[in-house]
């Protein structure tokens, strides 16, 4: 049974629309716990709109299922991550004027720059994984660079009209097999919601889903936990 990481960023997005100390993420980890995430996800940007370096530290020390931190492959982000010792890391490009993670890692173009820094998270005894599009392209050049882990993004199935649902499926599910293929563990993410996942956790060979903006979405009206519950009772059907 895939396991379900919850992203929690948007916690921290309504916090610093205020740059108050509420809604906490510290907390929110914890309910999302209590509804059945088997990680915490979350997502330390170069411009720290969201989580803040305070955050990343205290659930280090607070959260008892695995911790992803999501990360540029950036000096400064690769210290911190080094001293926190997450569970995993995934690395994922970033932009400053983006809204949302635009688009996989162009790992194929940048071999010797993101063996580095595997290579370097590695060290301290973090597992990496790397946000792909579902290219097997990037996906051998993935295997070159030494991490355990791909994270197929899901972006172009998520934004897809009904007619191109069924391509975009069978690119993803061809980048898994190809990943499964060279003993890489393959998650997915990235504009999953209640109303389309079903389809993406058929395919076999996924280990983890990483969803946050709808479960956070969904918590609105019904609570972090029950939301959690109820897109992990999803992602196992």
């Amino acid at each position: 049974m895939p396991e379900l990481g919850v992203n929690i960023d948007h916690v921290a997005t309504v916090r610093q629309a205020r740059r108050t100390i509420e809604p906490d993420p510290v907390w929110a980890a914890a309910l999302a716990e209590l509804g059945g995430a088997d990680c915490i996800t979350v997502h330390l940007r170069e411009d720290r709109r969201h989580i803040q370096d305070r955050d990343v530290y205290l659930l280090k020390e607070t959260v008892t299922v695995k911790l992803n931190l999501e990360m540029g492959a950036s000096d400064e982000i690769i210290r911190i991550a080094r001293e926190v010792v997450p569970a995993q890391a995934t690395l994922v490009p970033e932009k400053r004027q983006e809204l949302t993670t635009e688009g996989g890692l162009d790992v194929a173009g940048n071999v010797s720059r993101v063996r580095s820094a595997v290579a370097a998270l590695q060290e301290k005894g973090i597992v990496v994984s790397l946000f792909i599009d579902p290219d097997e392209r990037q996906v051998a050049a993935a295997k070159e660079t030494g991490a355990e882990a791909v994270e197929i993004h899901t972006g172009s199935y998520a934004e897809a009209s009904p007619a191109q649902s069924t391509q975009r499926l069978a690119e993803i599910a061809a980048a898994c097999k190809a990943a499964g293929e060279v003993r890489l563990v393959v998650h997915a993410g990235h504009g999953l919601t209640y109303r389309n996942v079903v389809p993406v956790a058929a395919i076999p060979g996924f280990k983890e889903f990483n969803i946050g903006h709808s479960i956070i979405s969904r918590a609105v009206f019904v609570g972090l936990s029950q939301a959690v519950a109820e897109m992990k009772r999803l992602i196992s059907i």
